[in-house]
């Protein structure tokens, strides 16, 4: 094989595997977010429509996307020792995410519980997904 060919299969397989280890990242994101907020995530989203529930479960996973990408900017080229970064800096953001969560619950004094219960988007909702993009940030940048 040539060069050429070899750089694309190589280039091909680490972006493969980045975009595995991200899902999986996304989706142990999803779960944490949802351990922190009453009922089942999904069926709120799904079923209730509730636009709190939407928007704290996206600004999460946003936030995670950014650690995700901060953590395979940093890993400079070698695959096993940038996936193996991209998974515990990755563990260790989503863990930094939910913990800062719920310590803003109750610093701030804003309940995730009863935002949640709330049909209309709330401002509490807002502030909380702008907590979670701007530690997402922080925690991507601590990465890089």
């Amino acid at each position: 094989m040539s060069p050429l060919v070899d750089n694309l299969l190589s280039g091909a397989l680490a972006i493969a595997a980045y975009a595995v280890l991200g899902m999986i990242l996304l989706i142990i994101g999803f779960y944490a977010i949802d351990l922190a907020t009453p009922g089942k995530l999904s069926a709120v989203i799904k079923h209730e429509r509730n636009p709190n529930a939407t928007l704290l479960a996206s600004s999460g996973l946003a936030a995670v996307g950014l650690i995700v990408a901060a953590s395979i900017w940093s890993s400079g080229g070698a695959l096993h020792e940038g996936l193996l970064a991209t998974a515990v800096f990755g563990l260790v953001g989503i863990a930094v995410q939910t913990v800062a969560m719920l310590i803003f619950d109750l610093v701030a004094g804003i309940s995730v519980r009863e935002l949640v219960k709330q049909s209309d988007l709330q401002p509490g909702a807002r502030l909380l997904a702008v907590t979670h993009l701007a530690i997402g940030l922080i925690t991507a940048v601590a990465v890089i």
